[in-house]
């Protein structure tokens, strides 16, 4: 008995290391997947750096108590639930759990804390539609690269007719 209540306050304090360290946790119910297609989200986290785990939902619910989020009660944590935890893109697990959802309806998104603000299972949903950082950038260089092209454009056209006209 001793040894199982050992276990289970080091699971806790995992979780409340993860919950600490992490800049977002997104939780899902993952009922109905197979094997094979929770490997296959596993793989697509941990190439983009998610931590993706299954725990007890008691053991949640008391790490949560711990770390300050209320909102992991007994009404919210239940059923067969898994944490995405996102250390470095505090989106990118939204993003990828939304985009997995696309081809396996079966999983539902849940609710998360993102940087410490609890989000219930809509705004996660917003959360989601947000591009990526490599994405946004990609746009603003597009934005500011589109003037100067044009100008170029102008100046070659010009240079051109001038050209024509002598």
């Amino acid at each position: 008995m001793r040894k199982a209540l050992e276990v289970k306050s080091l699971v806790v304090s995992e979780i409340v290391e993860k919950l600490n360290n992490s800049s977002s946790a997104v939780v899902v119910d993952y009922k109905g997947l197979t094997v094979a297609e929770v490997t296959e989200l596993r793989k697509v986290m941990r190439e983009a750096g998610v931590d993706y785990k299954v725990y007890k939902n008691t053991l949640v619910r008391r790490a949560a108590q711990e770390v300050g989020i209320e909102q992991f009660n007994d009404e919210l944590l239940v059923g067969t639930n898994a944490i995405a935890f996102g250390y470095d893109d505090p989106v990118a697990p939204a993003r990828i759990l939304k985009k997995f959802i696309e081809t396996h309806p079966k999983m539902k998104l849940k609710m998360g804390v993102v940087e410490g603000e609890f989000y219930d299972e809509a705004k996660i949903m917003e959360l989601a539609n947000i591009p990526s950082r490599e994405e946004l950038i990609a746009k603003l260089l597009g934005s500011l690269k589109a003037p100067v092209s044009n100008f170029v454009y102008l100046v070659d056209a010009i240079a051109k007719k001038q050209e024509e006209e002598a």
